[in-house]
């Protein structure tokens, strides 16, 4: 009976090793993403604000990591009613997941999640707002904000788990929270100087450095091997399903990358490769809710939309005068939204093109249009009462002169004789 016991423990040691391999692997794949979010977002913007953003990742990482750690894993994780928790310091006790890596490291992994989610309100305020309220949304957002959308959906006693909503690695928790969320940010914000005329014409603000956004969306792209197959949050037991999640995220990030060359191509006339690195990007995000329900070829189709869906999205955001540099919104923002509701639609069991019915679909409309209004209202008034008090926005010298020269006393690129 011993001799039972003793292997029966040198397997759950064993388990839970390979396990924590696994989690430690996609944990820092994730991590690294914000060096994604970095190179794409500063190549997107002007030379004379490239280390801006740079610095804004810098915060997101430094102080939405405190902020997560101190109060937002409780809110996120712990005893939850249905909608919060406010349990600080449950990094020793069971968090009613089962699971086989210890609770540190699972906070690690989820740590992620929260820098991508506030990593993506980043480029919609890029080239104009002033980095220390830039540093106090991010303390909010991910001591509060972003843990009430995790509670919800991933806690095992949230009101949308309870419901049965899918979001497996955060269409809806991660990128429609932060898409709403930059959608807010940049109205309160107001567009850059000169990016809008008064007869109502545009004038396009290129990026400075297309080669640094594409390495950027190459290391995003990387990356999201850690961020979707690592919530699977173990790898004994899962190989069926890591392997599916791995196939779907690259089936529709490689569909949404064609679907925006081509419509491009026939809308334009010519390839908008800029907006490929984005269609990439939305196939990405679309995938994110359901790569583990939805078989190959819907995870093309989805993709497929989301790659032409991200396009119309930025010319629409365009059109009404809502000055996003780096298309944050329609990237995260529409897509997270179409991904989540795509799930309803596209899911191999209770999809309603699978013969399933409404209710899926219901719930995942629900799921996503909550999380999404209340990402949105919450940061438009934080927003506006940081503009009443601190200010939001630099000055109008500040941002002709950039911000890396005025705030930062550098230059993103200097010239040697």
């Amino acid at each position: 009976m011993e001799e039972v016991t003793e292997i029966a423990l040198e397997q759950a040691e064993l388990i839970s090793s390979i396990d924590t391999v696994w989690v430690a692997i996609c944990a820092a794949l994730i991590f690294q993403m914000e060096g994604g979010f970095a190179l794409l977002e500063a190549g997107f913007v002007r030379a004379k604000n490239a280390m801006s953003i740079i610095a804004k990742v810098i915060i997101d990482i430094t102080f939405g990591g405190i902020a997560f750690y101190a109060v937002g894993f409780g809110i996120a994780y712990g005893a939850s009613n249905g909608w919060f928790a406010f349990d600080m310091g449950i990094m020793d006790t069971d968090l009613g997941l089962g699971l086989t890596v210890s609770n540190k490291l699972f906070w690690f992994i989820q740590l992620g999640f929260a820098m991508a989610a506030v990593s993506i309100v980043s480029g919609a305020v890029a080239e104009r707002m002033k980095i220390w309220a830039y540093a106090l949304f991010v303390v909010i957002f991910c001591a509060i904000m972003y843990p009430l959308a995790a509670n919800w959906v991933w806690n095992p006693d949230g009101w949308l788990a309870n419901r049965g909503f899918n979001d497996f690695a955060g269409s809806s928790a991660v990128h429609a929270m932060g898409g709403f969320a930059a959608l807010a940010a940049a109205i309160v914000l107001g567009p850059r100087l000169g990016k809008y005329q008064k007869n109502g014409e545009l004038t396009p603000i290129p990026g400075h450095n297309l080669p640094l956004a594409a390495v950027g969306g190459f290391v995003l792209w990387f990356g999201w091997f850690g961020f979707n197959p690592g919530s699977t949050l173990a790898a004994v037991g899962n190989w069926e399903l890591i392997g599916t999640v791995v196939t779907n995220t690259f089936l529709a990030s490689a569909a949404g990358g064609i679907s925006t060359m081509v419509y491009t191509y026939f809308r334009y006339g010519q390839i908008d490769i800029t907006m490929a690195i984005n269609g990439v990007l939305a196939g990405l995000v679309a995938i994110t809710a359901g790569c583990n329900i939805v078989d190959s070829n819907s995870a093309i189709i989805i993709g497929a939309i989301a790659g032409v869906l991200v396009d119309i999205a930025v010319i629409l955001i365009d059109k009404i005068k809502i000055d996003d540099p780096v298309g944050a919104i329609a990237v995260h923002g529409v897509n997270g939204l179409f991904g989540t509701i795509a799930v309803g639609l596209f899911a191999t069991e209770n999809g309603l093109f699978y013969g399933g019915g409404f209710s899926l679909l219901t719930t995942q409309i629900i799921g996503v249009l909550s999380i999404g209004l209340f990402s949105f209202t919450v940061t438009f008034l934080l927003m506006k009462l940081m503009k009443k008090t601190i200010g939001i926005r630099i000055s109008r010298s500040e941002e002709n002169s950039g911000i890396d020269a005025v705030t930062f006393g550098v230059e993103s690129y200097s010239t040697f004789e």
